[in-house]
């Protein structure tokens, strides 16, 4: 149980979840203005502490010196945002109890412990109504369209020989020998020839005859070379895509008091 006097030795104790491992530090301490019982710290839990989030003291306890709270790490820094340099309203508390297993805050507003804390902020900051406490400026965003290429499978060529057979016809003279009957008269020249048989008699003369015939022969050769080869188009597509970007207006205000600068 915290009470009232142990306050001030928790500024800055540890802050250890049920099974002992470390949340954070305890950053201030918030009681409650009509029985003065603390019931809210803050548990720095980022890096150099500089990120808090609330916590209840409901069920926590104090055990070696370290504060012993019944949440671990990522539930406490999970909790909504609040600004831990002025009172809670009663509606961030409600909002603090519904996130903390919806604990009822009948005890009403709570007051921060102005005796242990040392730290002000700047009292204009700006207030996020749905989260954090930001700066005195927001920041806004949009889409930027980022069109580029890839290359992908459009279709195969394939180079592929195959065998046809035509016919081809070609003229080729030939030469063949056939019979002439030739007569001669007998002359001094030729009579001895005439003379040297018998006077009457039966006789049998035979001539070879020849011809040309055509005769074929196929030899193989290479004619050309063939060979596949692409070749780059460039041309231009549009493409359209929704983007989305974040403006800013004002609301409420007196008219003529708030100008866009560049």
């Amino acid at each position: 149980m915290i009470s009232e006097q142990n306050v001030a030795s928790l500024i800055g104790a540890n802050v250890t979840d049920p099974d002992g491992h470390k949340v954070g530090s305890v950053g201030q301490i918030y009681v409650d203005p009509a029985t003065g019982r603390p019931n809210w710290a803050t548990v720095a839990t980022g890096f150099f502490g500089t990120s808090e989030s609330f916590v209840p003291l409901d069920d926590a306890d104090v055990i070696d010196g370290d504060l012993r709270v019944p949440f671990t790490k990522d539930f406490v820094k999970g909790a909504p945002r609040m600004e831990t340099d002025s009172e809670l309203s009663e509606a961030e508390e409600a909002n603090l109890y519904e996130y903390y297993q919806g604990r009822d805050s009948s005890g009403g507003a709570a007051d921060r412990d102005r005796d242990v804390s040392t730290d002000h902020a700047d009292a204009t900051a700006g207030h996020d109504t749905s989260g954090p406490n930001t700066d005195h400026a927001m920041t806004r965003s949009e889409e930027q369209l980022h069109v580029g290429t890839e290359r992908v499978e459009t279709g195969r060529a394939r180079l592929r020989k195959y065998v046809v057979t035509e016919q081809e016809t070609v003229t080729v003279p030939v030469s063949r020998e056939e019979v002439r009957l030739e007569r001669e008269p007998i002359t001094d020249a030729n009579a001895g020839d005439a003379l040297s048989g018998p006077d009457i008699s039966e006789e049998e003369h035979e001539v070879v005859l020849s011809e040309e015939r055509p005769v074929i022969a196929k030899e193989t050769v290479p004619v050309e070379r063939v060979k596949l080869d692409t070749d780059t188009v460039t041309d231009t597509e549009q493409v359209s895509a929704d983007v989305r970007k974040e403006e800013i207006e004002l609301e409420g205000g007196t008219p003529g008091t708030a100008h866009d600068r560049p």
